[in-house]
């Protein structure tokens, strides 16, 4: 007798388990928030931007965590760079990927370019070089300095569709110098640009 109470206190057991599993199933499986969808190749590009770049446990910015870095850090360079391409003049797609100040200086110029009447067509052939200049802690913020170097094809045309600037037929080699940033205290790992320097 005391075998078969002993079953059956265990298939009650078992019975209690699989009922708290299946509420707990049924809880942490619903979606909550923003279920909205992005375009496929932004949703590629934010997926690559958004590399675990996280410092180490020791907040270090190490050399794997560099690597990593340096691969999403190229994507959004290039995703900045054809964003100003757009016939709208917005900035859409890099957004995301912009502080405040340089949005701000983004939109500004695209504003008045707009105002113009003109705008950019730019086609972005490839990254020849990226390279780390230099990493530094500032409070609590991570800020990595970039040497980019690229080439694109790229000009500028009026209301008429006249070339204003730029030359659609020649590649132009581009050397530029970013800075982004990103807030060690956060488990967020998107990094932002902050800065472009001359």
């Amino acid at each position: 007798m005391n075998y078969s109470f002993e079953y059956i206190d265990i298939i009650l057991l078992a019975m209690i388990a699989g009922f708290i599993f299946l509420r707990l199933r049924g809880i942490l499986g619903k979606r909550t928030g923003f279920d909205g969808k992005t375009t496929p190749q932004f949703q590629e590009v934010l997926k690559n931007v958004n590399l675990e770049t996280k410092a180490n446990k020791n907040n270090e910015f190490d050399e794997r965590a560099q690597s990593e870095f340096l691969n999403g850090a190229k994507i959004a360079y290039e995703t900045i760079i054809t964003d100003f391409s757009d016939n709208d003049n917005k900035i859409t797609n890099s957004k995301p990927l912009l502080s405040e100040k340089i949005y701000n200086q983004f939109d500004k110029a695209l504003k008045e370019r707009d105002k113009r009447g003109h705008f950019a067509e730019i086609t972005f052939i490839g990254i020849n070089s990226a390279k780390i200049k230099d990493h530094k802690k500032i409070d609590k913020a991570l800020q990595v300095t970039v040497d980019f170097v690229g080439e694109i094809i790229t000009c500028i045309r009026d209301k008429d569709k006249k070339i204003v600037s730029g030359d659609p037929d020649k590649i132009k080699k581009i050397y530029d110098t970013w800075v982004f940033s990103r807030d060690i205290r956060s488990n967020n790992p998107n990094w932002h640009l902050v800065d472009t320097l001359t």
